[in-house]
């Protein structure tokens, strides 16, 4: 059996952000499609997000006997879920993900979840700066403390798209967690969403206990063998 692996990227919607994971995927035989969202369009919120998920998926040779799994990371979470109400899919994978509740919009999150305060108190036990910059931006060690520096180079000089604030401001539409097998992979050293914070967000809003792997909040960029690894080993599961 084939299988497909959809790859949604966090904020920023890049499509590149998997490229160092789409090639090891191909390598064992899977179809990987790597998303491309809309993210700096004003107008483009969580349904044109999962429309734009659900083309990719189209386009790339998919069929409705293959297996499927959703790989949603960091703001992609919000997406991930829709995609499953629309589509057969086998496991959905959150990976160092925010989990949405009910009506709940991403820029009410970061608040609702006690976010700003878990990744402070993380910063100053890590001795490390959060937000770190100027104006309360985030310092780019937040997300890439952790990645290659060669990686991290060709990602500052392709420059990073700019992210709407349309998806933050969207209702999440569902009214409950959708009917799909779901992982939660965090990622131990992520300062943005600190590995305890997500611990409690996770049991409390999926009611699951989430798997653990080393690495920042950009696991696909830092650690992409790992994350295959892991990736493969839930995919083993679902023949058992």
């Amino acid at each position: 059996m084939t299988t497909s692996y959809l790859l949604i990227p966090g904020a920023g919607g890049e499509a590149w952000y998997w490229h160092r994971v789409a090639p090891l995927l191909a390598e064992r035989g899977h179809r990987a499609i790597p998303v491309d969202l809309p993210a700096d369009d004003p107008g483009a919120g969580l349904a044109e997000y999962t429309e734009t998920a659900l083309a990719a998926l189209e386009s790339s040779g998919h069929e409705e006997g293959d297996e499927l799994i959703v790989v949603a990371q960091s703001m992609g979470g919000f997406t991930g879920p829709l995609v499953a109400t629309r589509t057969r899919v086998d496991l959905l994978v959150m990976l160092a993900a925010m989990v949405p509740a009910p009506g709940e919009t991403g820029g009410a999150w970061w608040a609702d979840t006690g976010q700003p305060e878990a990744a402070a108190a993380a910063a100053e036990e890590g001795g490390y700066r959060y937000p770190g910059g100027e104006n309360g931006e985030f310092d780019l060690d937040v997300f890439f403390h952790d990645v290659p520096d060669e990686v991290r180079a060709r990602a500052v000089e392709r420059g990073e798209r700019d992210q709407s604030d349309a998806p933050f401001g969207t209702p999440w539409p569902l009214e409950k967690w959708p009917e799909v097998p779901t992982r939660f992979l965090l990622c131990r050293h992520d300062r943005l969403f600190p590995a305890e914070f997500q611990r409690r967000v996770v049991r409390e809003r999926l009611g699951i206990t989430p798997d653990e792997m080393d690495g920042g909040h950009l696991p696909a960029l830092a650690h992409p063998d790992d994350l295959v690894e892991r990736l493969e080993t839930y995919r083993e599961t679902l023949a058992v």
